[in-house]
């Protein structure tokens, strides 16, 4: 299954079926409008009064009864087992902007399948939504409006190199691996950070609080 099951022309909250609050999906659904859920992510958005316009995935752990209160054209069955509900849904989503909740914090395992999804579909405007943190696949080129001294990490999830401006520890010349050289824990030093990449494989990790930047950074992309 190729084509897009949801298309759509404003954002896309994404909803999983880990931990996330009222408070969590108001801030998501106020910039990424239209819900959708991955599996039993339906079963927490209709627990939030929320009812999902399409449910993806291999329907393995959505309850009865939300398979019940939701119309059978909006469940789309992907029966294969050798993807993650997650990359299921993202990859089937057509849409400027994705806001991910419940996919990562609930267990460890699952939050590493996401975060490995976000590289896999890195073609899809995609925002990871923790708790405290947010994180997406970089481009070969991006611009963030920050404020100096916020913690902002990079994370490799293949061999990366690239090149910054405005961080405390500029990151040219370093050979970056997940199992070598990693960027967490830098931080900004000047307001506009631009980084770039020799190749796709690099997250970003930046504090929850500044969703709003990292969402202009992604949009500005052509």
């Amino acid at each position: 299954m190729n084509l897009p099951i949801v298309q759509s022309t404003h954002g896309v909250t994404l909803a999983g079926g880990g931990p996330y609050t009222a408070r969590d999906r108001r801030l998501a659904r106020a910039r990424a409008p239209v819900p959708v859920a991955a599996d039993s992510g339906a079963d927490r958005l209709l627990r939030l009064g929320v009812a999902p316009q399409a449910v993806i995935g291999d329907m393995d752990s959505i309850s009865a009864r939300a398979r019940a209160e939701i119309p059978v054209e909006r469940q789309h069955l992907v029966a294969e087992q050798v993807t993650t509900d997650f990359d299921k849904a993202l990859r089937l989503i057509e849409a400027p902007l994705v806001l991910a909740l419940g996919f990562a914090g609930a267990r460890l395992d699952h939050g590493l399948a996401a975060l490995s999804t976000l590289i896999a579909r890195c073609e899809r405007r995609c925002i990871l939504i923790g708790p405290q943190d947010l994180a997406f696949a970089a481009p070969p080129r991006l611009e963030l409006d920050l404020v100096p001294g916020e913690p902002l990490s990079l994370f490799p999830m293949a061999q990366v190199t690239g090149r910054s401006e405005g961080l405390e520890w500029p990151i040219a010349g370093l050979r970056f691996a997940p199992d070598g050289m990693i960027g967490t824990s830098n931080r900004v030093a000047l307001r506009r950070v631009v980084l770039e990449f020799d190749r796709r494989g690099m997250l970003v990790i930046l504090p929850r609080r500044r969703l709003d930047a990292a969402i202009r950074a992604l949009l500005a992309i052509g």
